[in-house]
């Protein structure tokens, strides 16, 4: 049935035609009715079609409707002014028996491109997802039943600036009895870009994971901040994070296997949170990690810099309140957990009170320890500076670093924290870190001799509380880069058949006034080389490495597959390739800093080859004549991907 009017369904009607929203500004009042499709309870393959559809269509309303049986209850898309209200989506597409990485858009509702728009007061239970996001901007999601779902309650993809309050977004859950890890069901999954929303006061409980922030293809999500919500009882975690830059503020993950899980997640707050009974043997006690157990506040599987945990109440875990820890096969050569203030926590009747391992740059004021089974450890930390107890502490100070980020190679630099201040007039004591060197004034100055990824870290202490400030500093060298600047006309692509690459001189630059742009779409899987060809051939005699900065945004679930990137040097007479030992992804595993995959990423490929990149000959190719330079990238999904190059040159 085809609506471009208003309309208002009989009261009590069971309708079996599905609904095409055709036109904007129009109400569907379903007035208690039913839209029923094929589907029968316990048979996944008899959901067919969609009940609701709508492409193009904004100030739509519904209200009033329940829509069961279909593949897909309501799916809306490229609108806005949305209005959904009192309607119940439940009993549309389920599969609990669906395996692990299982990416389907079924379920209850389903919005595309839908923004500034309000849902509130509806129900989808028993479905794949409750609600999914993707690219949904500006919205508001309240006091809706999106629940008992067999992936995920509400998911985002791509989705910003939306509200979240007062939803039940419980039982995210499937598993099987005896399950350990629920197959990445969760009450609430953000992933790829979606940043700065806000959720409230949400009851996420019993989940496989409560709260997850996924980031399988290097696509961070950040600027999110979660307030009064109940993630406990999870299978798994209760919040499990790998991004950087979201604030936990007075959360409950309780009778969770571990209660906050944040590898990875670098720039964290987490602030008045309780963590509770985690990983007991009357709950959740899967994955016990063999140093710990299990634990109420974890950082632990990845690296974690710039992190707060201040005011929150860890108590009975079944292992750590507080876990840190950097790299346990390096014993933290590697990687550490980095640059952290920890104040004012109780921690009590935990197996420990803090369990840290490999970290630097700590700042411990104010934490009561009371009733752990064993004295709190720090094995292996570096500049570890406890403060005396204060009870209460006062005020923290207020940290403010000013200083660039973004310099050259030689250049001597400013980093200024002196608009630091205390709130209750206290001296101020300042310790830094930058890239490892130390310095204690207000102003420090320094010169970065390589290129790469830098970080500046400062703590600002009153003598008891503190607050922290960081910068990361790209260092550049100041070079010309025929390559890049400009010069997207001289690029070129080979790829499998249907894949097209776009190439545009990006006005968003590193080095210069302009990177390069690549877009790859569509993209039909396999790999994608990109090929420069100069205006009069490249004279690599006397060069030993190529260097280029990158930056990439990966629209697939997974990142990079296999060996990335591949380098090629044609010329007239055959070409050289140096490629990954063992076809290694040295994009996901490059030296830089966990910091880096949020932006800019050095790489630096050795022409000759070393232990980690393997050069071969193909014909005659004389290093005094290359025609064209390739560079090949893989990802694992047929999907768009964007690359950025930047820098380009030959050392």
């Amino acid at each position: 049935m085809r609506i471009t009017q208003d309309i208002v369904v009989p009261q009590g009607a069971v309708l079996e035609e599905p609904l095409v929203i055709a036109a904007s500004g129009i109400t569907l009042d379903g007035n208690g009715a039913t839209l029923a499709g094929p589907g029968k309870a316990g048979e996944p393959d008899s959901f067919q079609g969609t009940g609701i559809v709508a492409e193009g269509c904004s100030g739509v309303t519904v209200r009033n409707l329940r829509v069961r049986g279909f593949r897909i209850g309501l799916a809306a898309s490229d609108g806005s002014g949305w209005l959904i209200e009192d309607c119940d989506f439940s009993d549309n597409f389920t599969d609990p028996a669906a395996g692990w990485n299982v990416e389907r858009r079924v379920g209850g509702l389903v919005l595309t491109r839908i923004t500034h728009s309000v849902l509130r007061r509806n129900t989808a239970q028993r479905v794949w997802n409750g609600l999914d996001l993707e690219g949904c901007d500006d919205n508001q999601i309240a006091g809706n039943v999106f629940s008992h779902c067999s992936n995920v309650c509400l998911k985002l993809w791509a989705s910003s600036r939306n509200v979240v309050m007062d939803n039940d977004l419980s039982w995210g859950l499937r598993m099987d009895p005896g399950e350990v890890h629920a197959r990445d069901s969760a009450g609430v999954l953000l992933e790829s870009g979606s940043d700065h929303n806000r959720f409230v006061g949400n009851d996420v409980t019993h989940g496989g994971d409560g709260v997850f922030l996924r980031c399988l293809n290097g696509w961070t999500c950040t600027g999110n901040v979660f307030i009064e919500n109940d993630c406990s009882w999870a299978n798994n975690n209760g919040f499990e994070a790998w991004n950087p830059g979201n604030a936990y503020l007075r959360n409950k993950a309780n009778h969770c296997s571990h209660g906050f899980w944040l590898a990875g997640s670098d720039d964290t707050l987490l602030e008045g949170n309780e963590a509770a009974y985690n990983g007991g043997p009357d709950g959740p006690h899967n994955a016990p990690e063999k140093l710990f157990g299990h634990g109420g506040i974890v950082f632990v599987g990845a690296p974690a810099s710039h992190c707060v945990a201040r005011g929150n109440y860890c108590h009975h875990n079944n292992g750590g309140g507080i876990v840190l820890r950097g790299d346990v096969a390096s014993h933290g050569r590697t990687w550490r957990t980095f640059h952290w203030i920890i104040e004012g926590n109780r921690l009590e009747h935990n197996r420990w009170g803090i369990h840290a391992q490999h970290g630097d740059l700590f700042h411990l004021a104010g934490n009561a320890c009371e009733g752990n089974e064993c004295p709190d450890l720090f094995d292996n930390i570096t500049r570890f500076a406890p403060s005396p107890s204060a009870s209460p502490l006062p005020p923290s100070p207020i940290a403010c670093l000013d200083g660039p980020s973004r310099a050259l190679v030689g250049e001597r630099l400013v980093f200024d924290a002196s608009r630091s201040r205390d709130p209750e007039g206290r001296p101020l004591a300042f310790a830094w870190d930058v890239a490892g060197v130390e310095a204690a004034t207000p102003v420090v100055e320094h010169v970065f001799a390589k290129p790469g990824f830098c970080r500046v870290a400062l703590t600002v202490s009153n003598g008891a509380s503190a607050a922290l400030a960081y910068r990361d500093v790209y260092v550049v060298r100041e070079a010309e880069d025929a390559a890049t600047e400009g010069s997207a006309s001289r690029w070129a692509f080979r790829a499998t058949e249907g894949t097209r690459v776009g190439f545009h001189d990006s006005p968003e630059p590193l080095v210069g006034r302009f990177s390069l742009q690549a877009r790859i779409e569509p993209y039909a899987g396999g790999e994608v080389e990109l090929l420069y060809s100069p205006d009069r051939p490249l004279d690599l005699g006397g060069k030993s490495r190529l260097a280029f900065w990158l930056r990439r945004r990966i629209e697939g679930v997974f990142g990079f597959q296999g060996a990335n990137p591949v380098l090629r040097f044609y010329s007239a007479g055959g070409r050289i390739t140096c490629a990954p030992v063992g076809d290694a992804n040295r994009i996901e595993h490059a030296s830089s800093p966990n910091e880096a995959r949020r932006g800019w990423l050095l790489l630096s490929i050795p022409l000759g080859g070393d232990a980690q990149w393997q050069w071969q000959a193909t014909g005659r190719v004389p290093l005094g004549a290359i025609e064209r330079v390739g560079i090949q990238f893989r990802t694992t999904n047929p999907a768009p991907f964007t690359l950025w190059l930047d820098g380009l040159l030959f050392e």
